[in-house]
């Protein structure tokens, strides 16, 4: 995944300090990003759907509020409706450079604000919230002893997580107005709502209120035990599958053509994790799945290793190829079952004693009404599996070094 780090004025004119993460291939669709209250373009679940989405080919652009993080402006003077127009503001960047936002996805108080913003964002077509407040004004429960001397001195400043941030009159009063009810009954985009039953800062039923209020097309995904900020990675990553796999259905993802010589395509293999192992495997913009060691070996046990990955690869080829073969013949062969595992180990018949070899072990389970003679044909016809008969003879791999930016 490329990242290009940009700026462009918000609402008030200051600028605001974005990160626009690309895909590595072709670019199929883009999304628009906004975090949490008080957060920032660099959470922990900003990054890690960014990164899922741009491996499937949907750029994304996160950025920070006005005043917030590396952004310009006093968030003093900030209130719900500037973070509307913020948004806004972005949605016009992407549009002037020709990647106008499909995708809409917000957390927390960046969940209501989409849920606001997008009527005025013609090219969005799906709209995803991640433990938003139905009512706005909920979010000041996080600052209400402050409630009375913000009134009165027009701001001050608060204690958020640790963090001292000065809060302004007009966001008080703004999320204290505000009634996302009819902006969500007509959103007229699909609208997917993923909330975590055990969120102690944005309640469950905040999800509940919003799914009601939504006309069909609308999901509702629970996050399970996941906190509200999301701040595991495997919550993330999860949150990211799953807003992945929907907007494929609305977002009409086209996959490019793949390459002369690789019918197939290309298979991109990516660090997920850099302090691990952990690995995202894309082939093409629909087909995503992680690859990682056992912890034993020091990985998170998080995905398939890759010699897992080559025995589905052999298992795979191998029901397949029996299964074209029964069909052709018309055989009454019901289902198919593949075990297999890998070893290494020594090889008989080699000149140094010390040498090793990959042993696939293949078990294969046939059920239906088959006669022996067909069993036994079956079985000869497994052997003919394109992806056995390349582990068998070999193959030559070859590498070439793909110099980037600054290398």
């Amino acid at each position: 995944m490329a990242t290009e780090r940009i700026t462009f004025p918000g609402h008030s004119g200051a600028e605001l300090s974005a990160r626009l993460d690309l895909p590595e291939g072709p670019h199929l669709a883009t999304a628009l990003f906004a975090h949490c209250f008080t957060c920032g373009k660099d959470v922990v679940a900003a990054r890690r759907i960014a990164a899922r989405l741009a491996a499937m080919g949907i750029a994304v652009l996160r950025f920070d509020f006005t005043g917030l993080g590396q952004s310009g402006g006093d968030f003093a003077e900030t209130g719900f409706l500037s973070n509307v127009a913020d948004l806004a503001a972005a949605a016009d960047w992407l549009a002037g450079r020709k990647m106008a936002p499909a995708l809409l996805i917000g957390h927390s108080l960046g969940g209501a604000a989409v849920l606001k913003a997008a009527a005025g964002i013609g090219s969005a077509r799906a709209v995803v919230t991640i433990g938003a407040p139905f009512d706005p004004g909920h979010v000041t429960h996080n600052f209400a002893g402050a409630l009375d001397r913000i009134e009165a001195e027009g701001s001050a400043e608060v204690d958020l997580g640790g963090h001292p941030v000065r809060v302004g009159r007009t966001l008080v009063r703004e999320v204290a107005a505000e009634n996302l009810a009819p902006a969500i009954a007509n959103l007229k985009r699909a609208l997917l709502v993923m909330h975590a039953p055990r969120d102690n800062v944005v309640g469950i039923e905040n999800a509940t209120e919003i799914f009601k209020a939504a006309k069909h097309p609308k999901s509702f995904v629970t996050l399970d035990d996941a906190d509200h900020l999301v701040s595991r990675p495997a919550d993330a990553d999860y949150a990211a599958e799953v807003i992945a796999a929907w907007a494929a259905r609305y977002l009409d993802l086209k996959a490019p053509a793949p390459p002369p010589g690789a019918p197939e395509g290309i298979v991109r293999v990516s660090e997920a994790d850099p302090k691990g192992f952990l690995q995202n495997v894309q082939s093409g913009p629909l087909h995503h799945a992680l690859s990682d060691e056992p912890e034993t070996y020091g990985g998170t046990d998080r995905g398939m290793s890759p010699y897992g990955f080559l025995a589905a690869g052999l298992g795979a080829c191998t029901s397949m190829t029996i299964r074209m073969y029964a069909r052709r013949k018309g055989w009454p062969l019901s289902h198919i079952r593949v075990d297999v595992s890998h070893d290494k180990v020594h090889a008989q018949d080699a000149e140094a004693g010390g040498d090793r070899l990959d042993l696939f072990r293949r078990e294969i389970t046939l059920e239906g009404d088959l006669d022996a003679d067909q069993r036994a044909r079956l079985l000869e016809i497994a052997d003919r599996c394109p992806v056995h008969r390349t582990l068998e003879k070999g193959a030559r791999v070859e590498t070439r070094l793909v110099q980037t930016a600054g290398a």
